[in-house]
């Protein structure tokens, strides 16, 4: 009787230790990166952008990713500061160097492309530069987007400030206020300004290095590398390389934390910079 117990106790551990290794496999297989990107689109046109990329590190590197697209700047912004999950972050200089500060990112590549903004126009400033614009409505997009905190950075003096309408919904969006005479000029990438030649550059802001993917400490190394070398593979000879052209970069490079350092200084008028 006693072996027979002994023998049923074993099978029980047994079968327990079994049900573990295959809740746990279940539970590494199923394993979710949450990936956030900057919202310089709507969150519907964000996830339209960036769900084959979504699908292209699927395949590369055996993980699963969950894009989570921000509503807005201020959503963003909110969700970073009080640590919302996130594995993986694409992000402008500024708030990629606040990840790495703060929070211990690892940059992993970036676009390369640098990144600069100018404020265009469509008045006749009379070669008084951005004073001219003092009092006029310039369209951007909310902070802390980088045009934003650049745009505060034009106009230290509080005295002699712009009415800034932060209400565009994407770079393109403010363009076209300033063409349905909702605004009189507006911040944008100056990638998109050679695309309005009828806008008349103002000013145009140093370079910063290009939107960075950094990842959170806590994503496996492996995982980490395995996106790294996914992301650095995207080139004009690949099979993949029309994600390139959907994402607007022309490849993607190594990324330093060394790039980035300084950039969150643009963040420092914003309510939750620490």
């Amino acid at each position: 009787m006693q072996k027979l117990l002994s023998g049923s106790r074993g099978a029980r551990i047994g079968f327990a230790a079994l049900l573990s290794c295959s809740i746990f496999h279940n539970a590494a297989f199923a394993a979710e990166y949450i990936f956030r990107i900057e919202p310089a689109n709507p969150a519907d046109r964000t996830s339209e952008i960036y769900a084959p990329l979504m699908v292209y590190l699927q395949k590369a590197t055996g993980a699963t990713f969950k894009l989570e697209a921000a509503k807005n700047y201020h959503n963003y912004w909110r969700d970073l500061t009080t640590g919302a999950k996130t594995d993986f972050a694409f992000d402008e200089a500024h708030l990629t160097d606040y990840r790495i500060q703060h929070a211990h990112f690892e940059p992993l590549v970036h676009t390369a492309e640098s990144t600069s903004y100018t404020l265009v126009s469509n008045i006749d400033l009379e070669k008084k530069g951005v004073n001219g614009l003092v009092g006029h409505k310039i369209v951007t997009m909310s902070a802390p987007s980088l045009g934003y905190a650049i745009l505060l950075q034009f106009y230290p003096n509080p005295v002699l400030q712009p009415d800034i309408v932060s209400t565009a919904t994407s770079w393109r969006d403010a363009t076209d206020r300033v063409f349905n005479s909702e605004g009189d000029a507006a911040m944008i990438p100056t990638s998109l300004k050679d695309q309005f030649p009828n806008l008349t550059p103002v000013k145009t802001s140093r370079e910063f290095p290009g939107q960075c993917l950094t990842a959170s400490p806590d994503v496996p190394a492996d995982i980490r590398a395995k996106v790294k070398d996914a992301l650095l593979k995207l080139d004009p000879d690949s099979d993949a390389a029309k994600l390139l052209f959907e994402l607007g970069v022309t490849k993607f490079v190594p990324a330093t934390a060394a790039e980035y350092v300084g950039s969150q200084e643009a963040l420092k008028n914003f309510i939750g910079y620490k």
